[in-house]
């Protein structure tokens, strides 16, 4: 990659006094951000990462008076041990991390191979998790000693929401807000209707179909929920899921009807999106629906709402209604149509930056 300033790499020092700080060279840094996951399912763990993720106002906006005392002395006493036991059921044992961990560390490093192909070395390409480690304070940290001006951030979220790509854009925000030397930085916006997104989805749905013997009878696209507050308070991701499965039936030349779009991972006593998946599936199935696959758009990487949650509960739910055939369809983790997909992203927010 071409230096982009005016300084000659190592020696643009040259005049500074002996005792001047090593300065690194400057460099351009990839920084993907995903949800998060906690260190351990015990119950310590679990409730360190439960405290941050459900004290983020982002996520639930109560008022603090209200949501902490509840939060904190009744759910975070009690909840730990159930979604403790969740994780443990889906847990890497081997490497002593949740799927999500190892799918993220697994897209970070084809996605740097590709950036090292396409750009050189003087693009940094990391990762970082909005809740849990490595925190995005850390790494923004290790990439600003590393020689990192200039940031394209990259929120793992095909859709915009509020309590996915805003929370994780704020904490970027706030890590910037410590750095001495800011960098530059660029987000990435929603990439939901992105072509070659939709190409992953349609292709996985392709690879799918062709390892069962019989066709399913309807294709689930389950959405990660929320509130239907912050859908009427101006969150666009209700819109663009709706957007998100119609382009992906247009893309397997499907009729009408083929693909329902549902929402899971309800939480709290408030309307949440509907129609709600668990419930939705244990209908399909009493109407006559016995066999079908779901897929999971929203999710970037296959975690607790897509191994534990829809092959649990979900599938459960599915089969006690009376369905005989239930297909899940993997995230499209670090599978090379994905890849690709976010490099394309990737290469039209780093115009400018790079050569």
């Amino acid at each position: 990659m071409k230096d982009q300033t005016d300084r000659p790499g190592e020696g643009r020092l040259a005049h500074a006094p002996a005792d001047h700080p090593p300065v690194a060279r400057p460099r351009i840094g990839i920084l993907l951000a995903n949800l998060g996951t906690p260190d351990g399912y015990d119950f310590w763990p679990m409730r360190r990462y439960l405290s941050e993720f459900l004290s983020d106002k982002r996520v639930i906006d109560y008022p603090v008076w209200k949501w902490q005392p509840l939060l904190q002395l009744i759910i975070l006493s009690k909840r730990p041990f159930s979604s403790g036991a969740n994780y443990k059921s889906i847990w890497n044992h081997e490497l002593n991390e949740s799927p999500l961990m190892t799918i993220t560390k697994a897209q970070t490093a084809k996605l740097r191979t590709a950036v090292e192909e396409r750009y050189g070395d003087g693009v940094m390409v990391e990762f970082c998790m909005r809740y849990g480690n490595p925190s995005t304070e850390s790494v923004v940290r290790r990439m600003v000693e590393a020689g990192c001006e200039k940031i394209v951030f990259l929120p793992l979220y095909p859709h915009y929401a509020g309590a996915t790509s805003a929370t994780a854009n704020d904490q970027l925000f706030r890590a910037l807000m410590k750095e001495k030397r800011q960098p530059a930085a660029r987000i990435v916006p929603e990439y939901f209707d992105h072509p070659l997104y939709i190409k992953a989805l349609a292709q996985s749905v392709e690879r799918a179909y062709a390892a069962i013997d019989r066709r399913p009878d309807v294709l689930v696209a389950s959405y990660h929920g929320m509130p239907k507050r912050y859908l009427l308070e101006g969150d666009p991701y209700h819109c663009q899921c709706q957007k998100t499965s119609r382009l992906l039936r247009e893309a397997l030349g499907w009729d009408k009807g083929a693909i329902d779009t549902t929402f899971q991972s309800v939480f709290g006593p408030e309307e949440w999106l509907r129609p709600y998946t668990v419930e939705h599936v244990a209908e399909l199935a009493k109407a006559g629906k016995k066999r079908i696959a779901v897929i999971s758009p929203a999710f970037s990487a296959d975690c607790i709402e897509t191994l534990e949650e829809i092959q649990g509960e979900i599938r459960e739910a599915f089969e006690h209604a009376g369905g005989e055939s239930f297909t899940y369809i993997p995230c499209l983790n670090d599978d090379d149509a994905h890849i690709a997909a976010l490099m394309a992203v990737l290469g039209d927010n780093l115009a400018g930056w790079v050569a």
